[in-house]
């Protein structure tokens, strides 16, 4: 990537500006269109939203957007329709034991409906309050029971020399017990949301489990199996690749092998698992430091645990940003897919949305650009101003890009805000227009839902402030 030093969250405002201005017409469309008994929202297909059966994660990404238009713009009617339907349709999620997108789902609701009333954007109404609570809480708790495992009990550290954390268990993704997803470190804010309201998972027994500790460990399992760190692991151990999923021997709890759901294959990186990662330790470096040391000592302590995250963040970021991005910041779907060679070196061009190889995803981009801010915000807060620049710079040189056509959709037509992502690429879900030989002009629940909260976060760095769930 070319890292565009001389922007600035102020010299986007404009650009975020046309972020929000066309979202709330993306919103307001899908809302009038949407028939509820067709399920949720996911995908467009020609331009209209459509749903696709395999888990219902992406609903807390549809009324979550709504709150954050109106964070964004101060618009009532996104405040009515967040509250709303999240009154109406996001319960379900609440008690949803079958997936690993509680962060997803209910944090993007409950949660950016709770900041909104701590923060004074809305009127502090008691009951309103405690019943987003009362949802994170038990979110929480219901994400962090989905749980087995490992059989490793000494800690690891990809750092030389630090005490490390022991990857003794994970949150299992909706694969079933043996397998651990990069995706599921996301929804590890849910556990750490449920705890810092003073919440545990009652377990057999009537023995109290510690959601902090259960999300630390997730974590250590996740950098341990599913991010490499360029020390000799395989014969493709790079620094900063990604595996998609982790699959262990649920008899004796050994790992077993590297595995992917939706990229190319197991030995290149699918570039929004990556993304997940990147904001998922991001976010959860901003937690840490709302948390006591004592808090920590179980897991090895702040230093063992912070260390850890801090080093899976700065990896899969380098790799990003130096191994397989674009020039202009946008990833193509997968590392090195099957096709990828006859682009040429993608590292040194602007990504070809329109090509006839393999499809870029935006969506990757927009959640890895919000990492970056939070990484580099994070680094230079510690006095690592050099490092911190260049993630938050590298943050920014994405928002620049996908903030702009072709990335932005702004024909009205199209209910779709984000274009160019892509959900499924080896099951063949995405659409492929007419002529072309690949997935092109599409969005996604999820890519819209990244770009606004990067828009957000950087119309509120412009502004001197922040936004975090914590």
């Amino acid at each position: 990537m070319k890292i565009n030093t001389s922007l600035t969250p102020a010299k986007l405002r404009k650009k975020t500006a046309r972020v929000f201005e066309l979202a709330g017409r993306k919103i307001r469309a899908i809302d009038a269109s949407w028939d509820s008994a067709k399920g949720t929202p996911v995908f467009t297909w020609k331009g209209k939203y459509t749903s696709r059966g395999w888990t219902e994660w992406t609903q807390g990404f549809q009324f979550g957007m709504a709150f954050l238009h109106f964070d964004a713009t101060g618009d009532e009617e996104m405040l009515q329709l967040g509250r709303a339907k999240t009154v109406k349709y996001m319960a379900s999620h609440v008690s949803h034991v079958g997936v690993h997108d509680h962060g997803f789902n209910n944090v993007s609701t409950y949660g950016n409906l709770r900041r909104l009333i701590l923060e004074g954007k809305i009127a502090k109404e008691q009951g309103e309050l405690d019943y987003t609570e009362i949802a994170l809480k038990a979110s929480g708790a219901v994400q962090a029971a989905r749980y087995v495992k490992t059989a490793y009990t000494q800690p690891w550290s990809p750092v030389a020399g630090a005490a490390g954390v022991v990857p003794g268990g994970y949150v299992y993704s909706f694969n079933g017990p043996q397998s651990l997803f990069s995706d599921t470190i996301r929804s590890m804010r849910s556990l750490v949301v449920a705890h810092q309201l003073g919440h545990v998972l009652m377990g057999e027994g009537d023995k109290p489990i510690n959601l902090l500790h259960r999300a630390v460990e997730h974590a250590a399992t996740t950098a341990r199996f599913n991010v490499f760190f360029g020390q000799g692991r395989d014969c493709y151990d790079v620094r900063g690749r990604v595996a998609h999923e982790g699959v262990f021997n649920r008899n004796d709890g050994q790992f077993r092998c590297s595995s992917t759901q939706q990229g190319y294959s197991p030995f290149t990186t699918w570039t929004r698992g990556a993304a997940w990662l990147i904001c998922g330790y991001a976010e959860q470096l901003e937690y840490l430091d709302t948390v006591k040391g004592t808090d920590l000592d179980a897991m090895g302590g702040r230093r063992a645990v912070t260390d850890l995250f801090l080093e899976t963040a700065r990896a899969t970021s380098d790799y990003y940003i130096d191994g397989y991005s674009s020039k202009d910041g946008v990833p193509y779907w997968d590392s090195m897919a099957l096709n990828t060679h006859k682009l040429g070196d993608i590292t040194k061009k602007n990504a070809d949305p329109f090509n006839a190889h393999e499809p870029v995803d935006s969506s990757a981009a927009a959640i890895a650009a919000q990492g970056f801010l939070r990484l580099g915000t994070y680094l230079t807060a510690k006095g690592q101003k050099a490092a911190g620049s260049k993630y938050f710079q590298a943050g920014l040189t994405i928002a620049n890009t996908l903030f702009d056509e072709p990335y932005l959709a702004t024909e009205k037509k199209h209910q779709g805000l984000l274009l160019h992502s892509v959900y499924h690429r080896p099951n063949g879900w995405d659409y492929v227009p007419r002529g072309r030989q690949v997935p092109c002009g599409e969005a996604c629940m999820w890519g819209d839902y990244h770009a606004v909260e990067l828009a957000l976060l950087i119309q509120r760095l412009a502004q001197g402030k922040y936004y975090t769930f914590f």
